[in-house]
């Protein structure tokens, strides 16, 4: 597809975004076409100083193919640019805290008296409610929704690697978005939108907190739903002959008839193990069996036999070799970016079927100069702007990683 025939060409979204969710809600509206100015204060966003000085992975993942203006908002100049810039936009997305949205002149009410048909998009701690400015990040949104209480490493309870609230939350932002846009006539409620962490976590839960009701119900006591491996024997990760970790999906009776078939199980057949009700029944005997069968082969021969099995399966891959696998180096599923002199291969958004041309990730106000100028902005002004700090253009050396020292 050329850049215009993709679904938001021609629409102009704000990001005002720290860490992942507002810069992970506008990575994928920017991939659907739109062209995402990111606002950043002269400390810039978190995450361009989180590896040793200098930009993390998340600036390569989720900023490139943007363009970077740096304003202070604290001041009455940077706010008179962000109110031209917004009167130019279709969608504004933060990620602030309520205060801070407030203190910068960013709320759905300023930016509703500068562009009445503004999309005003916030991604906060907590939508409304009693909570509504308290703070929250990721692992507290599981801490709250009941998903790290499942989540236990040595009986602690623990945040999951990856930051699956803040995403989901920045594509739940998206699709609140994208309603917006397809609305014939939107209200200006339509138009202010409140994504929370919180209720986000909530939403995600909803099939555990339901089925934990039903069971409860049903049960006539507390009854948790538990996560797929301990309520399913056999469906988890086990140890190969060669020390390889291999994960399993045994869900169903069908799919244990064909694992203990396919790995010469002498439960193979075995009655007392046909149904899930008493494989449940003998956890520990069942998944003793299990172990045993796959510790008998090496991750090459056990994936032969599960495939051949029609099982679903797959090894624990380290992150350091997930890119190598020939299912993610088909066509259009990989992003070569060069940033620095370095050379990433970033996954694409899923569905996007072919890779369109895009700008590396911008370093802090790469394009303040060019934006103010197409703001109207005459050159004698935009110095002006510069040298007051009201904005800020890139100077090499910002945000520099630090050198890495040989280790004698």
């Amino acid at each position: 597809m050329t850049d215009q025939s993709r679904p938001l060409a021609g629409k102009r979204v704000l990001e005002l975004g720290t860490m992942i969710a507002a810069p992970f809600a506008t990575h994928i509206l920017s991939q659907l076409g739109a062209e995402v100015i990111k606002i950043e204060p002269p400390a810039g966003d978190t995450t361009r100083s989180l590896v040793r000085g200098g930009p993390s992975g998340t600036i390569v993942a989720y900023s490139h193919s943007k363009q970077a203006i740096c304003l202070d908002l604290t001041t009455e100049d940077g706010k008179a640019v962000f109110r031209r810039l917004a009167a130019t936009a279709q969608v504004v997305i933060h990620n602030l805290a309520p205060s801070a949205a407030r203190k910068l002149g960013v709320t759905a009410d300023d930016c509703a008296a500068v562009n009445p048909e503004l999309i005003h998009v916030h991604v906060k701690g907590y939508t409304h409610g009693p909570q509504a400015d308290d703070l929250m990040t990721n692992p507290i949104a599981e801490a709250a929704t009941g998903a790290m209480d499942d989540h236990r490493v040595d009986g602690r309870p623990t945040r999951f690697g990856p930051s699956y609230h803040d995403q989901f939350a920045g594509t739940y932002a998206v699709i609140r978005v994208l309603a917006a846009m397809l609305n014939p006539n939107p209200s200006a409620a339509d138009r202010r939108i409140e994504i929370g962490l919180y209720e986000t976590g909530l939403h995600l839960a909803a099939r555990d907190l339901a089925g934990m009701q039903l069971k409860t119900q049903l049960l006539g006591r507390l009854e948790k739903e538990g996560g797929g491996e301990f309520s399913m024997p056999g469906y988890g990760s086990y140890l190969t002959a060669d020390s390889r970790w291999i994960y399993l999906l045994i869900l169903t009776d069908a799919h244990w008839a064909k694992l203990t078939k396919a790995l010469d199980m002498p439960e193979d057949g075995d009655p007392a193990y046909t149904k899930l009700r008493d494989r449940k029944a003998a956890r520990e005997t069942v998944e003793a069996a299990v172990r045993e069968a796959v510790s008998r082969y090496s991750l090459a021969e056990a994936e032969r036999r599960l495939r051949a099995a029609g099982l679903g399966f797959n090894e624990v891959v380290p992150l350091e070799r997930v890119l190598e696998a020939p299912q993610a180096r088909q066509p259009g599923k990989l992003r070569e970016l060069s940033f620095r002199g370095l050379q990433f291969e970033v996954p694409e958004f899923a569905g996007q079927g072919e890779i369109t041309p895009n700008l590396p990730p911008p370093e802090i106000g790469e394009h303040t100069r060019p934006l103010l100028a197409e703001l109207g902005y005459a050159p004698a002004e935009i110095e002006a702007l510069l040298s007051s700090g009201a904005a800020k253009a890139y100077q090499d050396g910002d945000f520099a990683w630090a050198p890495v020292r040989q280790k004698s």
